[in-house]
């Protein structure tokens, strides 16, 4: 009798059944099965595209597969095993797989909230401090980073593994929501608010940084038609991150407009106004140029548009994590009593299961090089099924 009641107690422990989920459950298992799918080829050819692509293998795109590695894991490990939970309404694996599950959970997540802050301290740096970043994201220096934020996000949820435990309003491991108490709630906002903030800011202040640039470059191109002197560039190699490229004013800048001061025929003053808008657009555009890949040797618009392009993909990956990420956060803050119907809080967690193989779609749409570099490997994948279809032809 004992024994029956002990077991009905686990059952109870690890159930997440209701009335109310009962046909909610095989949408979330279809979602579920999907978000595995797509994201586990998304990623591992995110990976293979790094690998292969010698376009690719730049400082800035480790940080990108980092996150890769990061959802990849959630994609092949942790999404099958909430699939299963989903479709029994139950958890099958054990209280020490929990535990596992809610570590690794936690872990993939805050790895993938910390990159998203270095790829955006990065991508400010490129137009604010260039010298800084060539020291900071050195190759010894991005081993250094990549290694610290596994080890933090460990050494951040680590603690908390006697307090994972089978959450059933989201039928999934998680910590327990009021015995890691107040750690938990430093640790989340540290996170979610913090980290996610910091995000926010370096990208605003690129957003500033640009647009105060593309300004004073505008200024100067245009009082250098107004005179007909077309400025020298120097560049290099290219590639969509912006990381590997260089590309830099030339001193000409500076010799073209002393050489404008002494023409007889151009009065003092219209000098001294050459000179001067000279000296600003150097000034202002040259970390945002140098930051800014050309597909030519020359300066023209599609250098700050490359630069743009590659910065607007980022600001998407975060904004698509915040905006999958939000609700479940919302939620959790609001009905604390868990109060809320079951499958509203099953909603929003599931919704934050598309954060993890998103990213790569991201890439196709918004990345040339990685759609480039996504299509050889699916020519090549594809290659002996068209040979095998021609030959039974």
């Amino acid at each position: 009798m004992l024994m029956n009641h002990t077991n009905q107690t686990e059952d109870d422990l690890f159930s997440c059944y209701s009335p109310s989920v009962v046909g909610y459950r095989y949408f979330a298992v279809v979602w579920g099965c999907a978000v595995t799918i797509v994201g586990t080829l998304g990623n591992l050819m995110t990976i293979l595209a790094f690998t292969s692509d010698t376009r690719l293998r730049t400082r800035f795109n480790v940080l990108i597969i980092n996150l890769a590695i990061a959802d990849l894991l959630y994609c092949t490990i942790l999404q099958p095993i909430s699939v299963d939970s989903y479709l029994h309404l139950r958890w099958r694996s054990g209280q020490l797989w929990c535990r596992i599950f809610g570590l690794l959970l936690f872990l993939s997540n805050s790895v993938s909230i910390i990159t998203l802050c270095l790829i955006a301290f990065s991508r400010y740096l490129l137009v604010a401090k260039r010298a800084m970043f060539d020291r900071v994201f050195s190759n010894y220096g991005l081993t250094l980073l990549l290694i610290s934020v596994w080890a933090l996000g460990l050494a951040s949820f680590g603690p908390l593994w006697s307090v994972f435990v089978f959450v059933p309003h989201v039928c999934t491991c998680s910590f327990h929501r009021t015995r890691g108490r107040p750690y938990t709630t430093v640790l989340l906002f540290f996170y979610f608010c913090v980290g996610l903030g910091c995000v926010g800011i370096f990208y605003l202040l690129i957003y500033r940084r640009v647009r105060t640039a593309s300004q004073a470059l505008l200024r100067y191109r245009f009082s250098r038609r107004s005179s007909r002197k077309k400025p020298a560039f120097s560049s290099h190699a290219t590639d969509d991150s912006g990381v590997e490229s260089s590309t830099a004013c030339s001193t000409e800048l500076s010799s073209q407009a002393a050489q404008s001061e002494n023409k007889t025929e151009v009065t003092s003053k219209e000098s001294s106004a050459k000179a001067l808008d000279s000296s600003q657009a150097k000034n202002s555009s040259s970390n945002i140029v140098a930051a800014t890949p050309t597909p030519t040797t020359s300066a023209s618009s599609g250098d700050d548009n490359e630069f743009k392009r590659v910065t607007r993909m980022c600001f998407a990956v975060f904004l698509c994590f915040v905006v999958c990420f939000l609700p479940f956060i919302l939620i959790n803050i609001v009905d604390k009593q868990n109060r809320a119907p079951q499958v509203l809080h099953m909603v929003s967690a599931n919704l934050t299961w598309l954060n993890s193989c998103i990213n790569p779609i991201l890439y196709v749409v918004m990345n040339r090089q990685f759609r480039q570099a996504y299509h050889v490997l699916l020519t090549k994948a594809a290659t002996p099924f068209t040979c095998l279809w021609r030959r039974q032809q």
